[in-house]
């Protein structure tokens, strides 16, 4: 077998809402195809992968860089020993040929988005969902049939009042999400602290709220918010400083005893590896945010697993940022904590698979081959377009 073709292509996921840092009014993202010559129906078996929101489509490393590694290797390198599939690890070794060490920026993203669809496709050539390829691979074949998610949203939006804040909310909690998050950082203290009390009037508690900075704080400004937000009880506090200013991590880990989470904006083992070392980052209590398509894909994640489990953290403490279903993929298959979902933002590339329900605060998995994009109709509509 052999990959016959890999085609990419912008996407807009752009929005009017922002966070503490950025707005999305001009955001993209990249989609994969990698087209084999494995026939299922009298289809060739194809790929999908795309990169998950907050980092912008990576088009230019994607052609003028990566794809190109792929397209002039010999086929027989990047299949398994048998030939019977696709091998992602000599994919990914192939994918970082001529790549010095350190420096992941966007990089990153343009291998996780192409590694993304080799696991598709991987996937659908077995004929079983990811979840189950990878419970088998790496979990003795135990793999979680249902997955902890929580609803992320409260950006900030113009003219967005404490009303409508509430009505998103109670919007979540009715669709069966069990815990929320919002954003803080954009507006001053006291502001925030009223948009929390807000949302707590929905909710009911803090246990079921998180709140994210997105990395905006300064190590004063993480404290400050740290103290006022510790009577809340919060089920998280996340990413208060600058994702590589581990000092202020862990001196925030210092003052505020309750959860924190980070991550989402590490891009490699070695960055996880120096969380944990340098971060304060608590394995009783702390969540860890890598995301996969971000990250240099799965091959890489596997490695930030390991170290994460070598430094006593279980991977119940790993909860993915990006809200898709690589995540929650993965997330079933290697027995992580649970996976971000985003109901209303980011479409088509949020949300899971159709007529399946949030139910409880947990999610279930198609049956489908490979990762499940065909599953959700709005997506797939954008990704076949690559097939075409």
């Amino acid at each position: 077998m052999r990959i016959v073709d890999i085609r990419e292509m912008t996407a807009s996921i752009a929005s009017p809402i922002a966070n503490a840092y950025i707005d999305f009014s001009k955001m993209t993202c990249s989609v994969v195809a990698v087209i084999t010559d494995v026939l299922r129906n009298g289809k060739p078996v194809i790929g999908y992968g795309f990169n998950s929101n907050g980092r912008y489509g990576a088009g230019g490393l994607l052609r003028e860089r990566f794809l190109p590694r792929i397209q002039e290797a010999a086929p027989e390198t990047l299949v398994t020993d048998a030939g019977d599939n696709l091998d992602p690890f000599k994919i990914w070794s192939t994918l970082m040929t001529n790549e010095k060490p350190g420096g992941h920026g966007e990089r990153s993203v343009a291998v996780g988005t192409i590694d993304m669809a080799v696991w598709d496709a991987v996937a659908k050539i077995e004929d079983r969902p990811l979840y189950r390829v990878l419970a088998d691979r790496y979990r003795g074949g135990v793999a979680d049939d249902k997955v902890w998610v929580y609803a992320a949203g409260g950006y900030y939006y113009p003219g967005k009042d404490l009303g409508a804040l509430q009505d998103e909310m109670k919007s979540y909690v009715d669709r069966g999400y069990h815990v929320v998050k919002m954003k803080i950082g954009a507006a001053p203290l006291d502001e925030d602290l009223r948009r929390i009390d807000a949302v707590l009037e929905v909710v009911g508690e803090g246990a079921r709220l998180c709140v994210d900075a997105n990395g905006r704080f300064d190590a004063a400004t993480a404290l400050a918010y740290g103290k006022a937000l510790k009577p809340y009880g919060l089920f998280w506090y996340e990413e208060a400083g600058d994702p590589l200013d581990y000092a202020i991590q862990a001196e925030l880990a210092e003052h505020y005893d309750g959860s924190l989470a980070t991550g989402e904006n590490l891009f490699s083992h070695q960055d996880a590896q120096n969380l944990i070392r340098y971060g304060g980052m608590r394995p009783d209590r702390d969540f860890l945010q890598f995301d996969c398509a971000l990250s240099y894909g799965l091959v890489e994640y596997l490695r930030t697993l390991e170290v994460l489990a070598e430094r006593g953290w279980s991977s119940r403490r790993v909860v993915p940022h990006g809200g898709h279903q690589m995540s929650l993929n993965i997330a079933a298959g290697l027995h992580l904590g649970g996976n971000e979902s985003y109901p209303d933002v980011f479409r088509p590339f949020c949300g899971f698979a159709d007529g399946i329900r949030v139910e409880n605060g947990y999610v279930g998995l198609p049956d489908a081959p490979g990762i499940g994009f065909e599953t959700k109709a709005e997506l797939f509509a954008v990704m076949r377009q690559l097939a075409d």
